[in-house]
């Protein structure tokens, strides 16, 4: 028999998968939270010796070939086990693409394409053929909306659209976009988390936001039960950014969950780099490779065997010698004098750990999706509870933006 399409989530659907991720992700916590970057050792390496050999026997490039396929790695017990069942629970289907009127070429001038094609996905996952909620809108407001593109797309041609926004010059440059395009857009300076951003939400029809982060996706979720908002359109994004130390669940289920996410525990779903350049990649693993080595000096300088923060660095940080880039971290950090080394050997040592924490990492690796999808359906869930119709799946390819999640909800 032909596989049948995987469904999207909606009903009771989204409740049972729940359920299902938070007994997965708890019952395996002791492992996705060791972090193979800052601990030399991990705790699950004793319990579980063939994998943590295997896996550190690997090279680089044989890391780089596994992460974005994690159920075909040959990898010994329990690895293929906990990546089949990642990869069932995490099948979600894709939104239908509804056929829209073309917009005007001119109105992608200026954005990125890929940005744009994020634009033409989600707003045809809006309109799919698949949903029956979404009403004919005339007033669109757009969240956190930057120069307010996907707004634009959205309200085009005769639509009402405002658009909110913190930083004065995405504000002044929408508004001139939105002159030539859509006169009647408004780009309005506002902190979404104040009570400033109340009156718009219970005057819009829909309320849309492509990668909102953190405490401006979950408040917008909150604020959307409480001013009667009648269709929300969300694509989450940077799940770790929010002031809490941890995060606050939102439905009955998550509450009632014991998994408690910090924001390292936050940040793991965003590891993936699937649209990162090849010379991005290449200065992050030299980048990688520079403070792991740097990690092996540190201890060694300082006598305390333990991981040592160190800072966001400039790129031209890396135009320097790897000694004197050492020496020069070393002197950032305050540490004593640094000995005469064998730079080359540390080096080496570096990369050589780099490529075991990258295999490491596959482990976390097989938790990343299941971890945003749980968070992504607590939010559903508790639309659900306030009286919404809520679908969640995926509005575009993982090739495309790896956050490609869209919850769509409406009031019923």
């Amino acid at each position: 028999m032909p596989d049948l399409k995987t469904p999207l989530l909606k009903g009771d659907a989204l409740r049972e998968r729940f359920l299902a991720l938070d007994a997965f992700v708890l019952a395996q916590q002791s492992v996705w939270r060791e972090k193979p970057f800052i601990q030399q050792q991990l705790h699950w390496e004793t319990q579980l010796p063939e994998l943590a050999a295997w896996l550190r026997g690997r090279s680089l490039a044989d890391a780089e070939a596994s992460h974005t396929n994690l159920c075909s790695l040959a990898a010994p017990h329990p690895f293929p086990h906990w990546a089949q069942q990642a990869e069932q629970l995490c099948r979600v289907g894709a939104f239908n693409a509804a056929e829209l009127n073309a917009r005007p070429l001119r109105m992608q001038s200026g954005i990125a394409q890929r940005k744009w094609q994020q634009i033409e996905a989600f707003a045809s996952a809006m309109h799919s053929d698949t949903q029956h909620v979404l009403q004919p809108t005339q007033r669109w407001l757009d969240w956190c909306a930057g120069k307010g593109h996907l707004g634009r797309y959205l309200a085009w041609p005769d639509a009402q659209l405002e658009c909110l926004e913190f930083n004065p010059e995405l504000i002044s440059s929408g508004q001139a976009i939105s002159q030539r395009h859509l006169p009647q857009a408004q780009h309005r300076l506002c902190d979404v988390m104040s009570a400033a951003s109340a009156p718009p939400l219970q005057s819009c029809d829909a309320v849309v936001a492509l990668h909102a982060c953190g405490d401006l996706h979950t408040h917008l979720v909150r604020q959307v039960s409480l001013q009667q908002t009648s269709t929300l359109a969300l694509a989450p994004c940077c799940y770790n950014r929010i002031q809490a130390e941890h995060y606050q669940p939102l439905s009955s289920a998550g509450k009632n969950s014991k998994l408690q996410l910090d924001r390292d525990d936050l940040s793991l779903p965003l590891a993936a780099t699937v649209t990162a350049t090849t010379r991005e990649r290449r200065l992050r693993d030299q980048s990688m490779a520079w403070r792991l080595a740097f990690d092996i000096l540190q201890r060694q300088v300082r006598g305390v065997d333990e991981y040592l923060p160190t800072p966001s660095l400039a790129s031209t940080w890396f135009n320097k010698p790897f000694a004197l880039w050492c020496q020069d971290l070393a002197a950032l950090k305050k540490l004593p004098a640094v000995p005469e080394q064998d730079w080359v050997q540390l080096e080496a040592q570096g990369w050589q750990r780099l490529a075991q924490v990258r295999n490491l990492e596959l482990v976390r690796g097989i938790f990343r999706r299941p971890l945003e999808l749980w968070l992504v359906l607590d939010q559903a869930l508790f639309l659900s509870e306030q009286g919404f119709s809520v679908t969640v799946g995926e509005f575009c390819s993982a090739e495309l933006t790896p956050r490609n999640l869209l919850l769509l909800a409406q009031r019923l």
